[in-house]
This record gives C-alpha cells, sequence and structure tokens, in this order.
C-alpha cells in the first residue's frame, strides 16, 4: 500500500524532488544575486570606515539621495492611485480598442528607457511641444525633480497595473451584492469589501515601483538635467565616479543605496504582510 502510495505521489510530482529543486535553486540564486553583491561588498573593503563616512556623508552624495528616495516614492505613490484606476477599468469595463490599451500598459517593459527618456525630454523641454505651453505658465518641468518623478511614474506604472488586475478579476462579486443588497452604497462597498482585498497586491505594485524607480537610469539621465545639488540621482553620481576611475567611492555610493533600498522593501514586506493578515 505504502509502494503504491510512493509511485502515486511520484508521478503527481511536476518538478524533481525538494533536494534537487533546492539546490538548482541556491546555485541560481548565488549565481545572480549573491555573488555580485558579494563583489560589491569586497570592493567596498578598500575603503576604511572613516573614509566610507566621508563618502557617504559627502554633501552631494546626500542631495543625490534624497532626490532619487524623493522622486522615486511620489512616482510610486501617484502609480499606486492610477495604477488601481486603470486596472479598474480594464476589469470591469468593456469599450473599442481594450486589447490595444491593455497592450500598451506593458510598453515601458519593452521601450529601452533611453528612449523614454529623450521622448519626455522632448516633450517637457521648454522647447518641446508640451513644455512651450507650460513654460509661460510658470511650470518647469524638464530639469527639474518634477520631470523625474514623471519619468518614473512612466517606467513604474505597469508593475502597479499588473499585480492589481488578476485581484481584480479573481474578486468574488457575490460579497458586492451582498453589500449593496443590505444598503451600502458603493463608496461603502468599495472601502469595506473591495480595498481590503486590493491592500495587498498594491503595496506589491508600490514596492516594485520604487524599487525600479531608485535604481533607474536611462529614462531619467536625460530629463533630469545631472545638476549637481538640485537634480543629479544616485546611479548618475555611481557613474560619475566610476568614469573617474573612483572604484571604491562608487561601491561605496553604491552599497548605501542598495542599504537603504532593502531597508524599504523590508518595511513595504512587513506591511504587506500584516494588510493580508488584517483582511482575512
Amino acid at each position: 500500500m505504502n509502494a503504491v502510495t510512493n509511485t502515486t505521489a511520484a508521478k503527481r510530482r511536476v518538478l524533481p524532488g525538494f533536494g534537487l529543486t533546492m539546490g538548482c535553486s541556491v546555485l541560481y540564486l548565488s549565481l545572480v544575486v549573491l555573488l555580485p553583491l558579494s563583489a560589491l561588498l569586497f570592493n567596498s573593503t578598500g575603503l576604511s570606515w572613516a573614509k566610507f563616512w566621508d563618502v557617504a556623508t559627502d554633501a552631494r552624495v546626500l542631495a543625490s539621495y534624497r532626490v532619487s528616495l524623493s522622486t522615486a516614492a511620489a512616482a510610486a505613490f501617484v502609480d499606486a492611485i492610477l495604477g488601481l484606476l486603470l486596472a479598474w477599468v480594464l476589469v470591469r469595463y468593456e469599450f473599442p480598442g481594450k486589447r490595444i490599451f491593455d497592450a500598451l500598459i506593458d510598453l515601458p517593459f519593452a521601450l529601452p528607457t533611453a528612449v523614454a527618456g529623450v521622448s519626455l525630454t522632448a516633450l517637457y523641454a521648454p522647447n518641446g511641444w508640451i513644455g512651450s505651453w507650460l513654460e509661460p505658465l510658470g511650470l518647469k518641468v524638464a530639469f527639474t525633480p518634477l520631470g523625474i518623478t514623471l519619468a518614473l511614474m512612466f517606467i513604474g506604472i505597469p508593475f502597479v497595473v499588473r499585480t492589481v488586475q488578476p485581484v481584480l478579476e479573481d474578486l468574488d462579486r457575490d460579497a458586492e451584492e451582498a453589500s449593496a443588497t443590505l444598503g451600502a452604497g458603493r463608496l461603502r462597498t468599495f472601502r469595506k469589501v473591495i480595498l481590503p482585498e486590493l491592500i495587498p497586491p498594491l503595496l506589491t505594485g508600490f514596492a516594485l515601483a520604487l524599487a525600479r524607480g531608485i535604481g533607474e537610469f536611462g529614462s531619467v539621465v536625460f530629463i533630469s538635467g545631472n545638476m549637481p545639488m538640485r537634480t543629479e540621482i544616485a546611479p548618475l553620481l555611481i557613474m560619475s565616479k566610476l568614469e573617474q576611475y573612483d572604484y571604491a567611492g562608487a561601491t561605496a555610493v553604491a552599497l548605501l543605496l542598495l542599504l537603504i533600498s532593502f531597508l524599504l522593501l523590508l518595511v513595504i514586506n512587513t506591511l504587506q504582510r500584516w494588510a493580508r493578515k488584517t483582511s482575512r
């Protein structure tokens, strides 16, 4: 009987046993993630703690961190709101050209980021199609933190839409109908029935958009203007140090940026687990 059970269980396995799959997973993780991070830590050992602290607390470095983190957070927050609206429209409504509209959401994934940066700069520069209309109103987008935020919104919106959309598709409509039967309005039904189920995927999409925005380079380097202390992002500062053969300094900046990103993602993942538990 046990032999038959073991044979049946073996036939049902799609992948090999735990030992082999775990070994392959650890090997892949080591080659793709752990080894590059180890190299980053190894290169930073050429700096003493005093030198590392001087590089990490330099005014230009701190300003680049402030620009990268603030614009990435603002873009991810706006993307969370707009992404929810886009996912809602794609799931709950039928309209002509819906498939084309749905495919356009993934365009930032396929489009080279440098092309996106050049296109946005051409649109929002003072002599661009949109910038020429905004300039007389005193609104400057290109070469400002607002332009950086706009570029990060463009590359981050698919993360939110694609994490929220499948959850919306799988939501049970019976709970909404029961809420409406009991006299709840649309807004109350959304707040009490739908939104608690969407908070975990929204946090996931926010975290993905934030992580992408912190490390983004191609779409930002053109529209930012790269002005030190004003619109210079941390990835560009790392590139500048590499071009100056300051490998230890570039590694120190990258290591601190990695640490900040990891802590932010850890906090967001903790909030995501808490939201998932409270929604059950």
